[in-house]
């Protein structure tokens, strides 16, 4: 299976069918997968802004981290997970909580609630950045 990363457009404010229905290619190939296994994929959350060098430096890197993991039939991989790159700018809410934060990744638990992964030294390798989200991922919700 090939990663995911889904993009949101730049409006002032995204609707949640929005969220779910717009996609958009970058550097990787958006999956097509069945519902049985989509409820086993993981979710990362990305909230970002344009213009922000911190965020783009942490999107090369997490692209890269997705590019190199190889699919492993027992144990985790980041070919189990999309990514999810969620614009500030187009939501009030989002902007209001993530202004200063930015870039903030979260992982999407399986009550649809967000937990925040620590955030990323910009120093941090890609070898760092995989292990770190491996262990944020395995965690149980």
């Amino acid at each position: 299976m090939a990663s995911a990363i889904v993009l949101l457009p730049a409006t002032r404010r995204t609707s949640p069918a929005t969220i779910l229905n717009f996609t958009r290619k970058l550097n990787i190939t958006a999956c097509n997968y069945s519902s049985s296994s989509a409820s086993r994929r993981k979710q990362l959350i990305l909230y970002s802004k344009p213009g922000c060098c911190l965020c783009d430096g942490l999107k090369e890197k997490l692209n890269t981290a997705f590019s190199l993991s190889s699919p492993t039939p027992h144990s985790f991989s980041l070919h189990d997970v999309d990514l999810q790159i969620r614009d500030i700018t187009s939501n009030p809410e989002w902007e209001k909580a993530y202004q200063y934060e930015i870039p903030v990744l979260t992982r999407l638990r399986s009550d649809g609630t967000e937990e925040v992964i620590p955030r990323f030294s910009p120093r941090a390798g890609v070898d760092h950045i995989q292990s770190k989200l491996a262990a944020a991922l395995s965690r149980d919700d």
